[in-house]
């Protein structure tokens, strides 16, 4: 499956319309009441008129948007980045008629900032961060009194006042790098979950034709019963050397074909696993390593436990996360890979060990995050693909996504040296492994099983 991440990502960056209305209807009515408090609710003398004009502005803006767009429209990246221009300059207008940057509310400078991180690219928030410096610059040398009382001027030092700027400066690049990496981590998380339901579905998919070849199987036998019937009795009372003889030789062994194909798909569905089969821990582990034989590598499958061996209903899920997590061990291996299953009365285990150079020490603490890719710099120039993660770094993470549904741990570590290679350990509760089995686990079917090598079966 080719899960590509671009659109997603774009689709996900774009600010809704309604979102960024509502916000600025709050902060026109705060700016408003601010305003509106000072002039006559402290006394203090300011340009009211202009201060409204500017508010005002905004708020045409705002009507203009809900008029002209539904509140379900997404801006673009350049929208979106006008938008969020025009309310830095409309909040430097209102501080430079009220104090400049010795205006409490100079702190709202971080406000637009803010919501270009979470919501643009990185290059936009830069550009708006340097319009918010520049402008905060500006303001430090040039603005209006600051609203005070009558015949007390007020005005703070300019080296408290190059303190402010210093602290917008550096609450502008705190928070835009902050609220941005947030909201990346946020997205990709969502992008990477979406690719898991995607690739579930598919194999939830895929895992339920079988069952449902039989069940056409089950359908069709009657008709195709009553068809043989009709053509055989046709045959007795037709002479043999009637012109449509050979015809009905020909319908009997059609027929007869038929009920060998119907035969194959019925016992596909209840012996080659069915989506609700019903399988044994040893079953499941041979499963998934099967399709690894034909590559010219050594796959050592051990399987031991105490007591009843678990049995549970086979899980697409699963299937695919151990065999994603096999396939990478296989890819990376130098000549082989051992698959141990063991069981006690309290959990059921499988370890994947490969004997490749193991996780690089980069990513060893990151492996099985989204965007996380663990394959070579030899492999990725070679151009090869992960499946079910394009070469994104998908494919341990949808694995693990998967894995943990079910309610097991995975753990992926390195060998201790001297040893080398990776190491993947899936552990399952008991009662989570045998939840949902079909039957239960036959007293003595426990022991010591061991199978090693490359073509032989448990």
């Amino acid at each position: 499956m080719d899960i590509r991440p671009a659109s997603l990502a774009h689709n996900a960056r774009q600010l809704r319309l309604d979102t960024l209305v509502r916000l600025r209807w709050i902060a026109i009515a705060g700016q408003a009441m601010a305003v509106a408090v000072v002039r006559f609710g402290l006394g203090f003398e300011l340009p009211f008129g202009l201060c409204f004009a500017v508010i005002a502005v905004s708020a045409a803006v705002n009507v203009m948007l809900r008029i002209e767009f539904p509140a379900s429209h997404r801006l673009g990246d350049n929208a979106a980045t006008v938008l969020l221009a025009f309310d830095t300059l409309q909040l430097a207008a209102l501080l430079y008629l009220t104090g400049g940057l010795e205006n409490p509310f100079a702190i709202l400078f971080l406000a637009p900032v803010l919501i270009s991180a979470t919501a643009l690219t990185p290059e936009r928030t830069l550009g708006l961060g340097l319009l918010v410096i520049g402008l905060a610059t500006l303001l430090t040398l040039a603005h209006r009194p600051l609203p005070w009382f009558p015949g007390q001027p007020f005005a703070l030092p300019f080296l408290y006042v190059t303190g402010i700027w210093t602290a917008i400066l550096l609450g502008t690049a705190f928070i835009g790098i902050y609220a941005w990496r947030v909201a990346e981590e946020a997205r990709q998380l969502g992008q990477a979950l979406a690719a898991t339901e995607l690739v579930l579905a598919r194999e939830q998919h895929l895992s339920q034709l079988d069952g449902l070849a039989a069940a056409a199987a089950h359908e069709l036998g009657t008709p195709l019963a009553t068809i043989a019937l009709v053509a055989k009795e046709l045959d007795h009372a037709t002479p043999a050397d009637s012109p449509i003889a050979e015809d009905l030789k020909l319908l009997r062994e059609q027929v007869e074909r038929c009920r060998t194909i119907l035969t194959k798909l019925t016992s596909m569905g209840q012996e080659e696993g069915g989506f609700l089969e019903t399988v044994s821990l040893q079953h499941l582990v041979q499963e998934i390593a099967e399709p690894q034989r034909g590559l010219g590598l050594d796959i050592r499958v051990l399987c031991r436990g105490e007591g009843p061996e678990p049995m549970v209903r086979r899980n697409p899920g699963v299937v695919y996360g151990l065999s994603n997590i096999l396939d990478n061990a296989a890819d990376f291996a130098e000549t082989h890979v051992i698959v141990e299953a063991s069981w006690t009365a309290q959990e059921v285990s499988i370890e994947i060990r490969d004997d490749g150079p193991g996780y690089a020490p980069d990513i060893l603490l990151r492996v099985g995050e989204p965007y996380v890719t663990t394959r070579s710099a030899a492999k990725r120039a070679e151009g090869e693909e992960e499946e079910g993660g394009s070469g994104l770094g998908l494919g341990l993470f949808i694995a693990k996504t998967l894995i943990e549904r079910s309610g097991a741990q995975l753990t992926l570590t390195n060998a201790v040296p001297p040893d080398h290679g990776a190491i993947a350990r899936i552990v399952w509760p008991r009662h989570a492994f045998d939840q949902g089995a079909a039957i239960s686990p036959q007293a003595g079917q426990g022991g010591d099983l061991t199978e090693e090598g490359n073509n032989s079966h448990i």
